[in-house]
């Protein structure tokens, strides 16, 4: 197991300072994180000829410096997007570029009106799983994270691996967010630790929507209790792994 850190840890940095993309990575080997995950990258963050020349670059750079690239993740919205199949696979190129062995995409965001979440996986999972064959081609894993309210707690984001049913595709296995969904995570990280791929690690402070409200710095779970983040990093598993670190 690595212990690493994502691009968008550091986005308030950036935000703040400009920085690009090697100067993230020259502070996250400084801080001692074993590998580093990139999050949709950007030519307006790094100026370069193209998306695959900034890959190029950035893999380069971290090889020259030694911090393995674990993961690239990339926004997805296989029921709301035209063509999101073709744009992904795509992103799954430029997961080749960086070298990154792992690619995690999101499924929807959003349900069409009348359309229940179930509705939304058998719809979506064809698509997705047109994405997995194509990466896996080029050695590279596909998983989707409980995220985004509508697939966040474990047995939605069960029912969707398990209905695209591909070996190349798994889960990106975030330990906070299920907390977004009122899932607690004791009981929902058992259940996806069989597909796991790579993990996040996130410390959410809650409160319940019994107590008053906290203000600023807080968001709403899908039941209306209070959470706001604390800390948070990536943790890339072997590649041979099936199952989350203890």
């Amino acid at each position: 197991m690595k212990i690493g850190v994502s691009s968008y840890s550091f986005a308030q940095y950036m935000g703040e300072t400009k920085a690009n993309y090697f100067q993230i990575i020259d502070l996250a080997k400084e801080m001692g994180f074993d590998a580093i995950e990139f999050i949709d990258l950007k030519l307006e963050v790094q100026p370069a000829e193209s998306l695959a020349a900034l890959a190029k670059g950035i893999r380069a750079y971290c090889e020259k410096k030694g911090l393995p690239i674990a993961a690239y993740t990339v926004g997805a919205d296989f029921l709301n997007h035209e063509n999101e199949a073709e744009r992904i696979k795509g992103q799954a190129d430029i997961a080749e570029i960086l070298g990154a062995p792992v690619m995690r995409h999101d499924a929807f965001w959003s349900l069409p009106e009348g359309m229940t979440w179930r509705q939304g996986v058998e719809k979506a999972a064809p698509l997705i799983r047109e994405v997995t064959e194509y990466a896996a081609a080029k050695g590279i894993r596909t998983c989707t994270e409980n995220h985004g309210m509508i697939l966040q707690d474990a047995e939605r984001v069960e029912t969707l691996i398990r209905t695209v049913n591909h070996p190349n595709y798994g889960w990106l296995v975030d330990m906070g967010n299920f907390l977004c969904a009122d899932d607690n995570p004791l009981r929902a990280v058992p259940i996806a630790a069989p597909y796991a791929f790579h993990a996040h690690v996130k410390d959410f402070l809650f409160k319940s929507f019994a107590d008053d409200d906290p203000g600023d710095g807080w968001i709403h779970t899908r039941n209306g209790n209070y959470i706001a983040i604390r800390a948070w990093c990536p943790m890339n598993l072997r590649a041979t792994s099936r199952t989350c670190p203890p």
